[in-house]
């Protein structure tokens, strides 16, 4: 099970780092000490990557559980991290020539896809 775990490349992790919320630890009754966002990550790119359920995420030692690691993506869903990211990345690769934008693709993840054209009114 630890080879499952996707670790995540460090040229990426500079990208991401700065996009990411800074949560303030409380100073009275401050609990238990957050994860680190590197770790919960992998977490989620691992399970991303295997299609596993959250619940089902190897918990080596140290490391989050699958529902930490499905609230901290919950909570950066909601910060709108992945979208930053994703715009932050698609600049860096078309800058490198990276991006054949004459082969790109649209679907309804970027585009809304409606369901058929638009229906005449019902004749009476």
């Amino acid at each position: 099970m630890g080879g499952m775990l996707v670790r995540m490349p460090e040229a990426l992790w500079g990208e991401l780092e700065p996009l990411l919320p800074v949560v303030e630890r409380r100073f009275r009754y401050p609990g238990r000490k957050r994860y680190p966002d590197r770790a919960c990550l992998e977490g989620i790119l691992t399970v991303l990557r295997w299609g596993i359920p959250w619940k089902e995420l190897p918990q080596p030692a140290g490391r989050p559980s699958g529902k930490t690691c499905w609230r901290r993506f919950d909570e950066w869903q909601k910060a709108g991290v992945w979208p930053q990211l994703y715009q932050r990345l698609q600049v860096r690769l078309a800058r490198e020539g990276k991006i054949d934008w004459q082969r790109a693709l649209l679907d309804s993840t970027i585009v809304d896809a409606k369901k058929g054209a638009v229906r005449p009114a019902k004749a009476r």
